[in-house]
């Protein structure tokens, strides 16, 4: 855990930001390739992955920002509360999807099929990264706990210091990992085109979860439940959602051929 600055005022956690965003846009070029993705489609994928990165940062502070008011509104609309990833997820693929069905005469062809199969491995791969720089900064921390795993973060850092408590940074990250892993071998063995909705359920009901281990408040949304498992219940009700809506899209076109050759 490296609270403190390495250099030059450049802490562990914009490094492993900075490296989760590279490997996030080597797995999109590498794997697009892989499985044949028109390489203009791969560029406009990487323009416009740029951009709705810019927007998810400052989305991830909106989010944190408007939490923070809900819960105390009191002390006004502040933009210096934090960020919250989910927030910024919200922002960019929002920023992303207008940005893909208004920027037709860029994106030469392409599918929301192809982002669907291809952008949750980027995605993942990125956030894993960012999980470990949370490690780093000693934020995003869990509960009191002195089992095997646990962790005590040293003073200057944003976690309590003085007791042990749940690594959660370090457990999402894994289990980003992983998830990375089974959505690269169903992308590129199996041609698979439902990665986001393995994303959507497989990460909702992680983090859904995860919450209950985790000890940072962040604000109020909803009574009862934290901001983050609000939005992680909706992300698996998209998740399912999305599976029928993909597959009636693709039943569509099909119907209508077989009905030509009839």
């Amino acid at each position: 855990m490296l609270p403190g600055p390495l250099f030059l005022n450049v802490h562990m956690y914009g490094i492993m930001i900075a490296v989760g965003l590279l490997c996030a846009f080597g797995v999109l070029f590498y794997y697009g390739k892989r499985r044949g993705v028109s390489p203009d489609f791969l560029d406009f994928l990487f323009y416009d992955g740029v951009a709705s990165i810019a927007v998810g940062f400052g989305s991830a502070a909106l989010f944190q920002a408007v939490y923070n008011f809900i819960e105390d509104p009191s002390k006004g609309f502040r933009f210096n509360g934090g960020i919250t990833f989910l927030g910024g997820l919200i922002g960019g693929a929002t920023c992303f999807l207008l940005i893909f069905l208004f920027g037709k005469r860029w994106r030469k062809g392409g599918s929301l099929s192809e982002i669907f199969a291809l952008l949750p491995c980027c995605i993942t791969i990125a956030h894993a990264f960012g999980r470990v720089g949370c490690f780093f900064a000693g934020c995003c921390y869990g509960k009191a706990w002195d089992g095997i795993f646990a962790v005590q973060f040293p003073a200057g850092s944003m976690a309590p210091s003085g007791y042990s408590v749940h690594p959660t940074q370090l457990y999402e990250a894994t289990f980003l990992l992983l998830l990375f892993g089974v959505m690269t071998f169903l992308y590129l063995k199996r041609g698979f085109t439902h990665n986001m909705s393995v994303y959507l359920i497989g990460y909702g009901i992680w983090r859904f979860l995860l919450e209950f281990l985790r000890d940072d408040h962040r604000g109020e949304l909803v009574q009862g439940i934290s901001p983050s498992q609000f939005w992680s219940l909706l992300m698996v009700v998209l998740g399912v959602a999305l599976i029928f809506v993909m597959k009636y899209f693709y039943r569509a076109p099909q119907k209508a051929t077989e009905e030509t050759i009839e």
